[in-house]
């Protein structure tokens, strides 16, 4: 007998649910659990080798990406920012994502002993971010301008002078403006963004050529043989062809403290 057509649908969909349950929420798990067991992939000397970690700004220490995994590496709050490329006016008790970047940045030159600054970054590490009015709403002559993350970092815009803010932007155009800063910023752009899930324990072969002076001298090195370390701890992209290589940062630094 021939099934109407609505319950032949209604069952394909029951079966792909099934078989989804199946693959995704049992065997996909499974897996890597399995995986994680592994001898040398679950600890070694009791630290996870899969999971990031922070450093706490220790000098003698390669340092890792920013992470948004609750109050840092959290494994049990993995997650992301969820701040994107639009986030770039501070709220009181939240800064845009923008204004982060520009944070970390200065923060990372300080510690590195380079230049931190970054196209749309203010000198005091805030997004530069202009509230612009103009007489015809979207169009026409600039009425207003105001700094909207702060003190104003420009003195005047189109002839009209720059406030300082916070202040309502509603009818502004939200406009952020390109300083003086390198179009190249020495300060690589992992080390001012946390990766998706928090918890990645690789940073740039950029970011860690960044830091090799500095660890090196902290712990009375020579700088190549770091950088022989930073190669054997170098992962190459997955496939051959995904992704890009990435640095292990806990695998490094354990390396570097002999363990």
């Amino acid at each position: 007998m021939r099934l109407p057509s609505w319950l032949a649908h209604h069952l394909a969909a029951l079966r792909a649910l099934l078989v989804f349950t199946v693959l995704l929420g049992l065997a996909y798990p499974l897996v890597f659990v399995g995986v994680a067991k592994l001898p040398g992939i679950s600890e070694r000397s009791g630290n996870p080798l899969l999971i990031g970690q922070s450093f706490g700004d220790d000098p003698k220490y390669f340092q890792s990406r920013p992470s948004a995994a609750g109050d840092g590496y959290d494994p049990t709050s993995t997650a992301a920012s969820n701040l994107g490329p639009e986030s770039v006016i501070d709220a009181p008790d939240a800064p845009s994502l923008l204004t982060q970047v520009c944070t970390r940045s200065l923060a990372v030159g300080r510690l590195e002993g380079v230049d931190g600054s970054r196209p749309y970054c203010t000198a005091d590490g805030v997004g530069a971010v202009l509230a612009v009015f103009h007489r015809d709403g979207l169009t026409g002559p600039v009425t207003r301008a105001v700094a909207v993350n702060g003190p104003a970092f420009l003195a005047t815009y189109q002839g009209v002078p720059v406030e300082p803010g916070p202040a309502d932007t509603t009818g502004a155009v939200i406009t952020p403006i390109r300083g003086d800063a390198p179009a190249e910023p020495a300060v690589p752009a992992d080390a001012v963004t946390a990766s998706g899930s928090g918890l990645d324990p690789h940073i740039s072969p950029a970011y860690a050529a960044l830091q090799v002076a500095r660890v090196a001298r902290e712990r009375g090195l020579d700088p190549e043989r770091v950088r022989e370390l930073i190669s054997e701890h170098t992962d190459g992209r997955a496939l051959g062809f995904m992704g890009e290589p990435g640095v292990n940062v806990l695998a490094l630094n354990l390396a570097l403290d002999g363990r």
